[in-house]
């Protein structure tokens, strides 16, 4: 089966000026224009009205017993072919070779380091949220805490928030929020998406993966910290820490529709083995 799944707003639509600069629609790059934009700018509208801290705490329950699917890694890297850009409908390669190429791109850069090669083919599995039918703006786009006000990068802030019960709370529209000074992001609740659910995944299935790779998860979609620099009343020395690694891993994230396409099949004997070290055998999902 098929499933439809918008283009990611993440890779759509991002900035390409100083963040400090990037304040409004016309600073940011734009991909093509049109129904694309207006599709995207919807995705943030349906987000950013509905994900409050009553929705996600709602979908840590629903999926924090990780009874959807019992499988490997490998068989949700597969999965995800099953997931449709409705922008590009009949784009020629499957959605699992972005994963393989982030992986070997990582493993060009940073050879001694096997379980960040690892990291490049697990980022984006979360995504098979969208197979267990969550809508597009559950699954993808660029993450944010809630529970607080909205800073500045947060990707059309301006005009995308006005439906959210949550800015009418004063428990919730401060600046901290209900959250405390530097309490660190472990501490914060995320909007709900293929980033906290991979997390999450990670966690109860007992990855033997380093911090790092948790941070990379966990924080990849989250630009308004990684590269738009807000959030730091939120953050711990900690976070500070691994926040380099997180911009590290970004930089091989990028939806690019190469030409020089791997060859998956005798790549997956290396991956597999790397599986088998830090997250084998059957997971809970």
């Amino acid at each position: 089966m098929k499933v439809t799944v918008g283009p990611d707003p993440s890779l759509v639509y991002r900035p390409d000026v100083d963040p400090e600069v990037a304040k409004d629609k016309a600073s940011f790059r734009n991909y093509t224009s049109g129904p694309l934009l207006d599709r995207v700018f919807t995705t943030y509208k349906l987000m950013h009205t509905h994900q409050t801290v009553d929705f996600v705490r709602g979908k840590h329950a629903q999926f924090g017993g990780f009874s959807y699917k019992k499988m490997t890694v490998m068989e949700a890297v597969d999965l995800l072919d099953g997931l449709v850009d409705e922008s590009d409908p009949d784009v020629d390669f499957p959605n699992s070779f972005h994963a393989f190429q982030t992986a070997e791109g990582i493993r060009k850069a940073h050879p001694d380091k096997d379980w960040f090669h690892l990291v490049g083919l697990l980022h984006d599995l979360g995504k098979v949220l969208a197979l267990f039918g969550e809508p597009q703006w559950a699954v993808v786009g660029d993450t944010f805490p809630v529970g607080c006000r909205p800073q500045a990068s947060v990707v059309f802030r301006d005009s995308t928030f006005q439906d959210n019960p949550d800015l009418q709370d004063p428990r919730y529209s401060t600046e901290l929020g209900m959250y405390q000074p530097h309490c660190g992001l472990d501490r914060v609740l995320m909007s709900w998406g293929h980033d906290e659910y991979m997390y999450q995944v990670m966690k109860f299935n007992k990855f033997s993966l380093p911090p790092e790779a948790f941070y990379m998860i966990r924080f990849h979609s989250f630009y308004p910290w990684h590269t738009g620099s807000d959030y730091q009343q939120l953050c711990s020395q900690q976070d500070l820490a691994m926040l380099p690694w997180v911009q590290e891993f970004n930089k091989f994230d990028l939806y690019t529709k190469c030409p020089d396409l791997p060859d998956v099949d005798k790549l997956r004997p290396y991956y597999q083995g790397l599986i088998d070290k830090y997250c084998p055998g059957i997971l809970s999902w």
